[in-house]
């Protein structure tokens, strides 16, 4: 799903997140940690995010969530892993396993 995760989980790489880029690439993503709920504010494209617990299974899938959007609050997410938007289609659902290496 993704080959090329970068682990955002300094107050300033949380912070950044994907801030300042035009997209994500096929096989990219950024994982960050602690999160429990991202916003879009300033982006300019939407994205797949994956609520992730500490157990790492998927909490919550959300599809396509476009700039100047917030996503929902996931209180039992520990993390969140933000994947290029059309990625997560068909593919994760609540209850999945994630592996990280």
């Amino acid at each position: 799903m993704a080959e090329k995760v970068e682990k955002a989980d300094t107050p300033a790489t949380r912070a950044k997140g994907l801030l300042g880029r035009d997209g994500l690439g096929a096989g990219e993503g950024v994982w960050i940690v602690p999160c429990s709920m991202v916003h879009m504010l300033f982006m300019r494209f939407p994205i797949d995010v994956v609520f992730v617990g500490r157990d790492r299974r998927v909490r919550r899938v959300v599809e396509g969530l476009k700039p100047w959007r917030l996503s929902p609050w996931v209180l039992s997410a520990e993390s969140v892993l933000e994947l290029a938007a059309g990625t997560t289609r068909g593919v994760l659902a609540a209850g999945d396993e994630l592996e990280f290496r």
